[in-house]
């Protein structure tokens, strides 16, 4: 195609035309220079994201063995806000198990926190282990005395069999336990649960050859089949383990209920097992007042001979888990509430005694307590 000529000192113009037919330019290769020391740059890299997990890790370990009782929050409840006196409300909820855990930790703050100057004791639990109850009550009861300040015992919608050995705590300290209008309460005793299952088994043509040093190291097997001699010899062994531990359960009754100090047979009548609402509890003197959470907190504020307008009434609640304890999984599992704990499972097949108002061990582990 023919270019028009352009006329001198103008600037050429070529034609849309042209331009379309024109061959398009070759493509030009695109060279990207790599640095000499990339490979390295990477491996640094990789290496510093290493090195920052295990740091956290080991500082999680470190931190984790130097602080005592863990990591508890202080949340302002009601009264002065700005008062340095404090009474704590620390809470026993959900089933005690190993004794250890968030109420613990309830405890150790109380002792550290020389600002607190009475205890209000929540509880709302079903019970548990016989362990775990009197682990709490001892630690309670000790912090208590160390600290010689009054405890009073406030029942959420249940406090039965080693919730109520816990409140037992208060001593023989008189008028100390409120119980709400709908509270249950009692079921003092004590239970070792076992289920057979040798006849399902059987069923399956599944047979337990188990071997064992003694016949009594598979005191509770579920599968293992026995004759009539064999259970009741059994049964003896356990009903003397049950009684021992029913005994002391009542020992400790009498050392917080003044009521029952010198009348065996009172006690013998509401120690049976048997749930109590709050109206015949107070009538079978296992509490001493009707009453809710806050006419418990302002009988502890008059115990201390506190000014209820100079005063700050707290309670203590566990932080959300940071990216420190997500990281390194030391909170993770708690931050979902409970989870299904598999050696609370196999608890069941195990000769433990509880404290417990339920007819079997709970799977779910709540963390609260």
């Amino acid at each position: 195609m023919d270019i028009p000529q352009t006329p001198e000192g103008e600037e050429p113009v070529i034609p849309a035309e042209a331009v379309r037919r024109m061959p398009p330019p070759p493509p030009q290769p695109i060279v990207i220079q790599q640095p000499g020391k990339g490979r390295w740059a990477k491996f640094l890299l990789v290496a510093l994201g290493i090195s920052v997990m295990a740091n956290i890790t080991q500082r999680a370990s470190y931190e984790s063995y130097f602080i005592s009782g863990g990591k508890i929050a202080e949340k302002y409840v009601t009264h002065s806000r700005e008062a340095d006196d404090k009474v704590a409300v620390i809470r026993l909820q959900g089933a005690i198990m190993s004794g250890e855990g968030f109420f613990k930790q309830q405890i150790d703050q109380v002792r550290r926190d020389k600002s607190i100057k009475a205890v209000v004791l929540r509880i709302d639990s079903p019970g548990g282990t016989v362990t775990g109850s009197d682990y709490l009550y001892h630690h309670i009861k000790e912090v208590i005395a160390e600290r010689d300040i009054p405890l009073v015992v406030s029942m959420g919608s249940l406090c039965a069999s080693g919730g109520y050995y816990v409140a037992m705590a208060v001593g023989d300290a008189e008028d100390r336990i409120f119980a709400e209008p709908t509270t249950w309460t009692g079921s003092i005793g004590v239970i070792i649960p076992h289920y057979d299952l040798s006849g399902l088994l059987e069923r399956w043509d599944i047979e337990d050859d188990s071997v064992a040093s003694h016949k009594f190291k598979q005191l509770l097997s579920m599968t293992r089949k026995r004759n009539a001699e064999e259970s009741a010899e059994v049964r003896k062994l356990l009903q003397e383990m049950v009684d021992q531990s029913f005994s002391g359960f009542k020992d400790i009754v009498r050392a917080g209920r003044t009521t029952f100090r010198e009348d065996d047979a009172a006690l013998d009548a509401v120690a049976t097992g048997q749930i109590f609402t709050a109206t015949q509890a107070l009538e079978n003197g296992l509490v001493d007042r009707i009453g809710f959470l806050e006419e418990a907190v302002d009988y502890a504020i008059e115990l201390a001979k506190l000014d209820g307008d100079k005063v700050r009434v707290v309670k203590y609640t566990q932080p959300t888990p940071g990216m420190l304890e997500i990281l390194t999984g030391s909170q993770g599992r708690a931050a979902a509430g409970w989870q299904f704990d598999l050696g609370r499972m196999l608890d069941m097949t195990a000769p433990r005694a509880y404290y417990l108002c339920t007819w079997m061990p709970a799977l779910l582990s709540n963390t609260r307590p």
